[in-house]
Parts: C-alpha cells; structure tokens; sequence
C-alpha cells in the first residue's frame, strides 16, 4: 500500500448461524477463513474497504464458497490495484441492510480511512463492526493515499458516536472496543482539529 509493505494481522468476521453466514473481510489467507466458514452457506463477502490487507483473499474465498464479493463503490480504486482483471460482484449500499440468520446489519459510509469505508451496525445485538474506521485507541490511520483526519472524525462523530456508549466495536485490527470507551478520545481529537 502506498509503495510499502507491513506485516498486519487483521480481524475477520463471520456473522451468522450454524446454516449461513456473512463474512466481513476477506484477508491474507482464503483457506483459512474456509476453515472457520465450515460448510456453512456463505450469503457475502462483505468488504468494509478496498485496502489490500482487507481485500487480498477475496477472490479465491468467492471461488471456494460461491459467494458474490460487495465493495462500496468509492473504493474500486484500490481493489484495482490489488485485483486489476477482477471485479467485486456488487456494491455496499449505505442505508440499506446486510440480513443474515435473523440479524439486520445497517450499512453506514464512513469515509476517511478510505473514501469507501463502511461500517455494519446490528442495532439488535448493540455491536457496529468498524473495519478499519474506529479502533481500541481511536480512529483509523489517516496517512495513506485517499485518507483523511478530518472526514475520518466526522464520520465517527455523527455516525458512530450517536450509538449508545454500551455499543460493541468489533475492529478490523486488535481488540475489540465499545463506542463509550473511544467517546472522548475522538471528541478530544476533533476539538483539536476543529472538526
């Protein structure tokens, strides 16, 4: 990414039932999100952005698991770059709702770690998975081609912040966190920016 390669360990999430699922990223290694999946119907590969440690296995997982590839739109840019003779299957549509096994996930466009991003709010089980928007410690970093502080923590304010504080976040990356835990830092840091 940006000319540079990191070692990243990333959080991949199934939701679902012991019959179907909905996978929320699809990083590094297919077979073994294949493992995890075991023989469950895989309803989407749900992507929360196009960077490359979120997208790289989701080809070979779409052809082991016969499941369509959704990416928001904003973010085709950087899946180009990561699979340029591919495409995803379909769009992540802000507003609308990934369903799966009883749950309703909300689909929010949080840009600013990527003009892309989206996070995934099950209001009934009060969890929001953030990608790489909202992390224990903050938000997302904003350093890369197509980021930005400002949008970023606007994003988090007026979408992610008006969940109640007990909310938990299921990360892209490291542990999990809650929208109380995170409140202040991310208030503190638009004030800062006067955002």
């Amino acid at each position: 990414l940006d000319g540079g390669e990191w070692a990243v360990t990333n959080n991949i999430w199934l939701v679902g039932d012991d019959r179907e699922v909905v996978v929320f990223d699809a990083a590094h290694d297919y077979e073994t999100i294949v493992g995890a999946i075991d023989g469950r119907r895989v309803k989407a590969i749900v992507l929360t952005h196009g960077h490359n440690d979120h997208i790289n296995a989701a080809v070979p997982l779409r052809d082991a698991v016969d499941a369509p590839i959704l990416l928001h739109e904003a973010d085709h840019m950087l899946w180009s770059v990561v699979w340029p003779h591919d495409e995803p299957d379909g769009a992540v549509v802000p507003g609308q709702l990934v369903t799966v096994a009883g749950h309703q996930l909300g689909i929010l466009h949080t840009p600013g770690h990527s003009p892309g991003c989206c996070c995934f709010h099950d209001v009934a089980s009060g969890v929001v998975f953030s990608g790489d928007t909202l992390f224990c410690g903050g938000p997302g970093a904003t350093g890369r081609s197509y980021s930005d502080e400002p949008t970023i923590l606007r994003s988090i304010r007026d979408r992610l912040l008006a969940m109640p504080d007990h909310t938990i976040v299921h990360t892209g990356h490291g542990d999990s966190t809650t929208i109380g835990a995170e409140r202040e830092r991310v208030l503190a840091r638009a004030a800062e920016l006067g955002v």
